[in-house]
């Protein structure tokens, strides 16, 4: 309870709060704002910008929203900008329908409608354009909304946040919206550094509880309890500030680890039981919210529910292997983990508990989709008749547009079907219109699952009841890696919908190797540090020197975060510097001999082990000569022992190929039947020619008898030899002699040590383990001193070094003041932006592209613009015609000279051109409906979409480059079409 004052206090509050916009922006809710809500808008009607961090679904859009309420109030321009068209469309449908078609404009770079409207919506390469193009739509512009601001870490998009955050006039009020970052105040320091003041405001508190759960085989058990054993939320209103691991679940760590049976373990007969005394009802340990937990675990299965949930009527829709699983096991065997649940199984759990609609995060397009032919295959249904009806309206009318021809490519009657059901897919590699149908329908709750990728929880406002994870690690482009903390926390987010839920569900199955203390880290852990991902490209290097010198625009790239955050990280680095100088000077008065100077006697030491070394390598060399040598001279037929290495033993020479690259190769058949290759690095000194056999022609080889008879004759031949071939090697081969006992350098210093006074210290093994210390502490503060100096002006530095490689390829020159400007090949490089940028505007100034016809220009522009998600061993489908032909020669030997070039210069290298679908893309160009175009190959028509537009976007920037600018705009016809320009003016 508050105290008097306290309570004065807030009335005080609340009674200045009446008469301003914020009052009345208030009047449009019914629902009161939370407090940070509050904080934010009132830091904008101050006139601070704002950094809000909270968790998904807080509702910190309200402070954006805020934004655009004070910006009309006030007589001045309001962008909204977001990090992808989807989200952006998405917004201006929010803020059309709240203040009216004309006053919201969209830019997307594809889409341009109302521009100079009051309030615009567009994506943040759109602004980042503007502001260096100096757009007279930036006139009047008073506040900007940059909605997912921690879009700044990624890796390709990320840096063109910073730049609009750097390069926005100081005038304009910044409403930076975040998820929760764990160095929100170092973001929010950064903020007020660059933008002036700015009020830094963090929640983490969920709008809806949240609770965490393990599904162990079919029996849903809470993750976390407190200390009298009781269900804990985890994130959210009511949650504790101490829980444990549920102990049950500890006992459930993997497939080592048996469940205990006094704790109860899954149902299915696999495990074993709860007795009837204390902790009757089978085990159901912990189970959700509600009634569902330890207070109450005598009454049947789907007594006690969720608070809140309403579940379906139990009309038996849940065909096939739907069901629930088997009676709990009655045998005195000692649990263990059972099998994971099949996600029919999983499903009709979530069904009969009243925890859908969910979301199943799936870290594959593949497995979705497999996902949906599993349910599909097992008849699960999800929904009533009359939704079934509602669902097949909706679809007749959205899909309509989808031609007869495209509807097999598209799998549209598997897709129809299992949305009737209740159940979809989203992934990228679908068609948006079909993504946007799954989006809706679950918005109306007509679809209960969606198997998602995890860009789900990046993207579309799509939060459901539950989530569920039926795997922890996922594929990073490189390997197999666990979720991070912030991951989870993102995808769990999406769990319990506000204003609809009372709590929202996670729900991890458990697998064989199940951790539960894993689980728990990652469910404890509410947020992720924000880390800048920029750097300075082609692009903004010769559009920061059209409007700055050289010295402005190095200032430029010192304000960035990613420069703020290593020269704090700076500051670490020198602690730990000075901490190792401290500790080699201790070393250093430790390591001292009364006899004479320990560091001379410590030298001589030194090199003595270096010139050793160096005659080591030296005799090493000999003998990979003497190697090369006899493996070149060795003949068919002659039997060899091999001295180790990767090889050993003995073997008989097959074939001997002396041109082959860094050969030669040796191809033997061992007295064991087995057929080898030797390369010189194979052995470590020549083998030994100890015999010769007579072997059967090379034809019959192959024949695996022959290997054996021969291999037989080989044993035989070899009656009387060492058993041991290194033996043999060493007699008749032998080594490189060593020269050390003659070398005159090593026997002076050999001299030297022994001469001097330290030599004979009775503490001179005491003395040399301080001195390798000390070695050890200046090797350190070596490595601590360079990492400092790669970080201090790290950003000035790659700039440079690309000025430099600009200026050699002609696209920056000395201006008449001494400067560094931009020449006309630089200013057409400055309207490109693409990540090959360098190369097109190479490619547009060789002319690489000046013959191509329309269709031929988008297989080309696709060959910029596409990277293969993996590596094929095929060669590339690729348009016919010598026209495409020549220009993409050309275009590759552009590549290879830009990477040359940028080798030279110390700059990362321009990818190459990877032309793996222009011939798709020029079927599409050149009229092919979508089944024809895609044919057999290996890419998604969600895939190819997406693609069409990167393709139409950096051909609009063509349509300024005389050679090319009629074919752009044809190609632009032709790729705009169909369900791709349906898809783009959504």
């Amino acid at each position: 309870m508050s105290s008097p004052s306290e309570a004065y206090a807030r009335f005080r509050a609340e009674q200045r709060r009446q008469g301003t916009e914020l009052a009345v922006f208030r009047e449009r809710f019914d629902f009161a704002l939370d407090p940070f809500q509050v904080d934010g808008c009132e830091a904008l009607e101050h006139g601070d910008s704002v950094l809000v961090a909270a968790p998904t679904g807080a509702g910190k859009t309200i402070v954006g929203e805020f934004a655009v309420h004070l910006a009309l109030s006030q007589g001045r321009k309001v962008f909204y900008t977001t990090p992808i068209k989807a989200l952006s469309n998405q917004k201006h449908d929010e803020l059309r329908a709240w203040l009216g078609h004309e006053r919201v404009g969209l830019l997307t770079g594809d889409v341009s409608l109302h521009p100079e409207a009051d309030v615009v919506v567009m994506t943040t390469e759109v602004l980042r354009n503007m502001l260096y193009a100096g757009s007279p739509l930036l006139e009047g512009l008073g506040f900007v909304v940059m909605d997912e601001v921690h879009y700044l870490a990624d890796r390709l998009r990320g840096p063109v946040w910073e730049e609009v955050i750097i390069h926005l006039d100081r005038s304009v009020q910044l409403v930076a919206l975040s998820a929760t970052v764990s160095n929100a105040e170092e973001f929010g320091t950064w903020l007020q550094e660059v933008r002036g003041s700015t009020a830094i405001i963090v929640s983490e508190t969920r709008p809806v509880p949240l609770w965490q759960h393990v599904l162990v085989g079919t029996e849903l058990m809470d993750l976390f309890v407190d200390e009298d054993g009781e269900r804990v939320v985890s994130h959210g209103p009511g949650a504790r500030g101490r829980s444990e691991i549920n102990p049950d679940l500890e006992q459930v760590s993997s497939l080592s680890a048996p469940v205990d049976g006094r704790r109860g373990g899954a149902r299915g007969g696999s495990g074993g039981h709860r007795g009837h005394g204390e902790h009757g009802g089978g085990g159901r340990a912990g189970r959700g919210h509600g009634g569902r937990g330890r207070s109450d675990r005598r009454g049947t299965r789907g007594r006690h529910r969720p608070r809140g949930h309403d579940r379906h009527g139990g009309d038996g829709r849940h065909g096939g292997d739907g069901h629930r699983g088997s009676s709990r096991g009655e045998t005195g065997h000692a649990p263990h983990l059972p099998r994971p649940p099949r996600q029919s199984e999983i499903v009709a759990i979530l069904d009969d508990e009243g925890l859908l609609p969910a979301i199943f995060f799936i870290f594959s397009r593949a497995g979705c989709d497999a996902s949906v032919r599993r349910l599909d295959q097992s008849r699960v249904r999800l929904t009533t008749d009359s939704e079934r009806t509602r669902i097949r309206a909706i679809l007749d009318e959205r899909l309509s547009v989808i031609g007869v021809e495209d509807e097999q490519i598209l799998h549209l009657a598997q897709f129809r079907r299992a949305a009737e059901n209740g159940f979809a897919a989203h992934h990228a590699g679908m068609l948006p219109l079909l993504k946007a149908c799954v989006e809706d329908l679950f918005e109306e709750a007509l679809i209960k699952v969606v198997f998602a990728t995890e860009t789900l929880a990046l993207g579309i406002n799509m939060p459901a009841r539950s989530v569920v994870l039926d795997k922890l690690t996922k594929f990073n482009g490189v390997e197999h890696a666990d979720l991070t903390p912030g991951e989870f926390t993102q995808l769990t987010g999406r769990a319990g919908r506000r204003g609809i839920d009372v709590e929202g569900h996670a729900i991890v199955v458990a697998a064989p190797g199940f951790d539960a203390s894993a689980v728990a880290s990652l469910a404890s852990r509410r947020t992720f540090p924000l880390r800048s991902a920029f750097h300075p490209t082609a692009n903004m290097a010769v559009n920061l020197l059209s409007s700055f010198d050289l010295e402005q625009a190095r200032e430029t790239l010192e304000m960035s975060f990613a420069q703020f955050q290593s020269d704090r990280s700076v500051v670490g680095l020198a602690r730990r510097a000075r901490e190792l100088e401290d500790t080699a000077a201790s070393y250093r008065e430790a390591a001292v001999c009364e006899r004479g100077d320990l560091g001379e006697y410590a030298e001589i030491r030194r090199r003595i082990t270096e010139r050793e070394k160096t005659l080591s390598q030296r005799r090493s060399a000999g003998d990979r000569d003497r190697t090369l040598r006899a493996l070149r001279a060795l003949r068919r037929g002659e039997v060899i022992a091999l001295p180790g290495g990767r090889r050993q033993g003995y073997a008989v020479v097959l074939d001997v190929d002396r041109e082959v690259l860094g050969g030669p190769q040796v191809d033997v058949l061992t007295a064991e039947g087995r057929v080898r290759s030797l390369r010189p690095g194979d052995v470590p000194s020549p083998p030994a020619v100890i015999d010769t056999l007579r072997l059967p022609r090379p034809d019959r080889m192959g024949s695996a008898k022959v290997r054996k008879d021969t291999a037989a004759a080989l044993r035989e031949r070899l009656a009387g030899h060492d058993h041991d071939a290194r033996a043999e090697v060493r007699r008749l081969a032998g080594r490189t002699p060593s020269t050390a006992a003659e070398d005159p350098e090593l026997i002076e210093l050999r001299e030297r040590m022994r001469a001097h006074p330290c030599h004979t210290c009775p503490e001179l093994e005491a003395h040399e383990r301080w001195l390798q210390r000390l070695g050890r502490a200046e090797k350190d503060l070596a490595s601590v001193q360079r990492r400092i100096e790669g970080r201090t002006s790290s950003l000035a530095r790659q700039f440079d070094r690309l000025i430099a490689l600009l200026t050699e390829l002609g696209h920056l020159a000395e201006a008449p003041d001494g400067g560094l400007r931009p020449t006309e090949r630089g200013l057409r490089l400055r309207r490109l932006f693409s990540d090959r940028d360098l190369l097109v505007a190479e490619c547009l100034e060789r002319g690489a592209w000046d013959e191509l016809r329309p269709a031929e220009l988008a297989a080309m522009v696709s060959a910029c613009t596409y990277e293969a998600r993996r590596d094929s061993p095929q060669a590339p489908e690729l348009p016919p015609g010598a026209r495409f032909d020549a220009s993409l020669v050309a275009t590759e030997r552009v590549a290879k000279d830009l990477r040359s070039a940028e080798e030279r210069h110390g700059v990362d290298p321009t990818a190459a051109p990877d032309p793996a679908i222009s011939a798709i893309m020029h079927r599409w160009a050149s009229g092919e409906h979508l089944a024809a175009a895609l044919q057999d190959a290996d890419l998604t028509p969600g895939d190819f979409v997406r693609h069409c537009r990167q393709v139409v976007d950096l051909l609009e920037q063509l349509t300024d480059s005389p050679h090319v600018s009629l074919s752009a705009r044809d190609a632009i016809v032709g790729v705009r079409r169909g369900l791709v320009a349906q898809e783009m003016e959504r």
